[in-house]
């Protein structure tokens, strides 16, 4: 699958989807004074907003690299997924906000069936479009697209707050406070998704270290390549997102010579970028015999 293709499809159909909705969405809390579908139908458009970001950013992080950016400019990605964080943060906070004046004035609004049907039709879209979002993510590692699946779960989540709000509201009249106390939660979600998103994004920017597992492998590789344990430590990865930059240490013989410690350190870079698809910057240690540690 490619990455930046899926990247801007995904984008291209939430713009269009989510300016339906909000139309939709708009047009039916006009038609039935709803201030709650109203605002959620502007919840909604920012969803569009967001969605126009994940296609530019798909656009400035496939550039090739250049002088002044030699690893390229993937990491565009990451600087997008902190955006959209961070406007779910504030989409977050607001729901907070709404849902506890809304308790504190103990409001219930009455709502009609048009606009229950039109909540439900969202949330079934919203959340399709959130497990869109989040398969292309997963298949391609795209941070930013994880990120715009959140969103779209953050609007269903809202939906549904509404929707229960809804029907609340028609059943018992003495559940005025059902509507305030799933916002509240729902609001709490979000703040786990904009902690979520920014703790990878960050993490990928800061650079990271290896999993284990990772790790693991390329010392089985290496030691298939030359023969023998070298000892592989001291490694540290650098995610450009359009590329991966390892470094590492590795320890060889002390009397061997600059030209053959080279040779096996070209071997093992090469072996990286064929088997793992990571360029790797290896330094050379000298491996000390039995006899020298014995004279220490």
């Amino acid at each position: 699958m490619d990455k930046k293709r899926a990247q801007v499809f995904e984008g291209f159909l939430s713009i269009v989807i989510n300016a339906l909705l909000f139309l939709v969405k708009f047009w039916v809390g006009l038609m039935t004074g709803s201030i709650a579908l109203m605002a959620d139908a502007w919840h909604t458009l920012s969803d569009s907003l967001t969605s126009i970001f994940v296609v530019i950013s798909a656009k400035l992080s496939s550039k090739k690299p250049d002088k002044e950016h030699p690893f390229g400019h993937g990491r565009w990605e990451q600087i997008s997924s902190i955006f959209i964080a961070f406007v779910l943060g504030i989409i977050g906070y607001q729901f907070l906000i709404s849902s506890v004046n809304r308790f504190q004035n103990k409001e219930n609004v009455v709502f009609g069936v048009a606009a229950i049907v039109v909540t439900i039709v969202s949330i079934l879209i919203k959340e399709l479009l959130a497990q869109y979002a989040f398969y292309i993510g997963r298949k391609t590692n795209n941070t930013i697209v994880k990120a715009d699946g959140w969103h779209h779960r953050s609007d269903s989540l809202s939906s549904v707050v509404v929707l229960a709000g809804m029907i609340a509201s028609r059943i018992a009249p003495q559940f005025w406070w059902m509507d305030s106390v799933l916002g509240i939660f729902c609001a709490l979600a979000i703040f786990y998704a904009t902690y979520k998103i920014l703790k990878e994004s960050i993490t990928k920017l800061l650079g990271e270290e290896p999993s284990k597992d990772l790790i693991d492998r390329i010392c089985l590789e290496a030691e298939k390549t030359c023969g023998k344990d070298l000892s592989i430590h001291h490694c540290h990865l650098h995610n450009y997102v359009s590329q991966r930059e390892l470094t590492l240490h590795i320890m060889v013989d002390k009397n061997m010579t600059i030209e053959n410690g080279h040779s096996i350190a070209s071997l093992l870079e090469s072996m990286i970028k064929e088997q793992f698809d990571i360029i790797a910057t290896i330094h050379i240690e000298p491996q000390e015999t039995e006899k020298d540690e014995s004279d220490q």
